[in-house]
């Protein structure tokens, strides 16, 4: 259920229909606009009468939420969310973010090189991996903790932020101190434990959509972690798996505006993965940003064709850098900035 207060309502008001709601049984989450205080109850809605409610000083409406999901949906926060980070770096709003760095952190030269990519490029957020889930046992599994220091030196010196993927809840108080940005690999997108661990954490989480997941199922695995209190969730589409054969993943563009229209979350776009092809990603990214994209995600390497993992979908630095300064012309001709 959804209880929207009226402009002007106090917090004493506020704080009535808070304790008359958690009386009746419900989970109260609570959101505040420029305009005004927006509660959501979740739990065993569906026996309440509403109507007793809609008496309260300072109520303006209320009404059930027919969405199985009920945090992540934008009833609850009808002007969006901005994900805030601690240096003031924002994803979400106006702005257009770029995230990038290799798929797996190699070593200290090669970290280093990148972030001084990112930051000459004018990205905000370095990336990369050090716990890598590979489909086989052979193949590069990153360097762990040791990877995530070398991030973190690299990113500080470079004043950027870090995102890594994390892949079972042993990690998460491991890579605290090393980690800006928590990824769920689109592996992990319904597993359900790790993501109510994550509901706990006080960092923002990036969750990538499943290899074969719907829309509604990618929200309502965020709302395993927004039901957590956790509510700096940023979602991201990275291509789904089809029949298709002619690239790696079909990137779904369509996905992005969908997931405005339903959701108040903001959403990243990963065409390195989307497509699987060095050639296609440029086409992908700008897409993405004309159809509504706050961030893109994009796997780079200054020796991409050597690179320990993903190569045939990496950019070259100066195809980085080709790539966001076209993009800035992509962004201000749909009213965002890079």
């Amino acid at each position: 259920m959804i209880v929207a207060m009226q402009e002007k309502a106090t917090e004493e008001e506020i704080y009535a229909v808070i304790e008359a709601m958690e009386e009746a049984g419900v989970d109260v989450h609570r959101t505040t606009g420029t305009t005004q205080t927006i509660l959501a109850g979740v739990g065993s809605t569906a026996s309440l009468d509403l109507s007793k409610f809609e008496v309260f000083p300072g109520v303006l409406h209320v009404h059930r939420i027919s969405a199985p999901y009920k945090l992540a949906g934008r009833a609850w926060r009808p002007e969006g969310t901005v994900v805030e980070f601690a240096n003031g770096a924002t994803i979400g709003g106006e702005k257009v973010a770029i995230i990038a760095g290799p798929c797996a952190i190699e070593n200290r030269q090669q970290i280093f090189a990148i972030a001084a990519c990112v930051q000459g490029a004018g990205g905000g957020f370095l990336r990369g991996g050090a716990f890598k889930p590979r489909s086989s046992p052979y193949s590069f599994q990153g360097l762990g903790i040791a990877g995530l220091e070398l991030m973190r030196e690299a990113a500080d010196a470079h004043g950027l932020l870090t995102v890594s993927e994390v892949m079972e809840i042993a990690q998460i108080e491991a890579m605290l101190p090393y980690v800006d940005c928590f990824q769920v690999g689109a592996r992990n997108m319904q597993n359900f434990n790790l993501l109510r661990e994550l509901g706990q954490v006080r960092k923002p989480i990036l969750l990538k959509r499943g290899i074969a997941a719907t829309i509604e199922e990618l929200l309502l695995s965020s709302e395993y972690i927004l039901s957590g209190g956790n509510y700096d969730v940023i979602l991201c589409e990275r291509g789904i798996r089809t029949y298709e054969t002619a690239t790696r993943n079909t990137m779904d563009i369509a996905a992005i505006p969908v997931v405005k229209k339903l959701s108040h979350l903001p959403i990243v776009a990963d065409p390195s993965h989307g497509t699987g092809r060095r050639d296609m990603v440029p086409a992908m990214a700008k897409a993405a940003v004309a159809a509504g994209a706050d961030a893109l995600l994009i796997e780079i390497h200054p020796n991409a064709d050597k690179a320990a993992s993903d190569a045939a979908q990496t950019l070259f630095h100066d195809q980085f850098e080709k790539l966001v300064e076209e993009l800035r012309a992509i962004a201000a001709a749909v009213g965002r900035t890079l």
